[in-house]
């Protein structure tokens, strides 16, 4: 199953179901939170066009629901592979009021194109979902597919770490850091022990040191509230992303439920500086 299908039709078995529920109910009494209080912009930076939705109708949507919305195409062999490609699809997306991203899906990906074009992008957003050789037997590993294998999930953490570290502290550029914290469904459920403090403070010590926002993910319902709340006292930046490509465009549900919990309002926010 191809990452376009699995993500459309396959977002409910993600972590919502094991993360979402439980742990969205543990916001710390001492962070002293008035969810009443918050206010963020409307704004969902991980769209994707396809041939259910064209950027006419994703401006058309933007325009009916008061979102803005940042269009993105992925650097990758199903998508953007050279200077070409990328020059067209920024001259074909930046006449309308959207902003334009990349989203590439390995590290070192820069080196294949030229600086000057990746510069006209106004944000470039990354996620950890495509691991190499993530598991003992060598295999490489697409996090959102349903059928991957993880023989040792101590042993894929500490791999998924160093991946993790690639992106963050590589030489890539990077604006945002894209569905952060989404485990294999075959290991979710051990979210929780998998994911601790330490490797949490190590992702936003790395985000921080280069000024990289966390994406909320609607579509795959991470981070955590918890990791939001350190990344927050961290001084880190977020962003919302719906990760759509069709009639979901623009859902947001998960996105602003956690902010809100979470206290974070517009200054919390990275927003693209180009003006729309």
């Amino acid at each position: 199953m191809n990452r376009k299908t699995f993500l459309q039709t396959t977002a409910t078995m993600a972590l919502g179901a094991i993360v979402g529920d439980s742990v969205l109910n543990t916001v710390s009494a001492t962070e002293n939170i008035n969810p009443a209080n918050a206010s963020f912009p409307l704004m969902d930076l991980h769209v994707h066009r396809s041939d259910k939705q064209s950027i006419e109708q994703i401006v058309e949507k933007s325009k009916r629901m008061g979102i803005t919305f940042g269009v993105m195409e992925n650097v990758a062999p199903w998508g953007i592979t050279n200077d070409e490609q990328m020059q067209a699809y920024i001259d074909a997306i930046k006449p309308y009021p959207v902003y334009v991203g990349l989203q590439p899906m390995s590290p070192g990906w820069s080196k294949n194109f030229s600086k000057d074009i990746i510069a006209q992008a106004d944000y470039i957003a990354m996620d950890p979902q495509m691991i190499p050789n993530a598991n003992g037997y060598g295999e490489d590993v697409q996090v959102w597919e349903y059928a991957t294998y993880i023989d040792d999930a101590e042993a894929f953490m500490e791999r998924n770490m160093e991946h993790y570290m690639q992106i963050l502290a590589g030489d890539d550029p990077i604006d945002i850091f894209a569905c952060p914290l989404l485990l294999p469904y075959c290991i979710e459920r051990e979210y929780p022990k998998l994911w601790t403090k330490k490797r949490l403070q190590t992702i936003i010590d790395a985000a921080k040191a280069r000024n990289i926002a966390i994406e909320i993910s609607d579509m795959m319902r991470v981070p955590d509230e918890e990791f939001i709340l350190m990344a927050k006292r961290a001084g880190l930046k977020f962003t919302f992303g719906s990760d759509t490509r069709d009639e979901k465009t623009g859902r947001l549900v998960y996105c602003k439920q956690v902010a809100r919990r979470c206290g974070l309002t517009e200054k919390d926010f990275f927003v693209p500086k180009r003006k729309l």
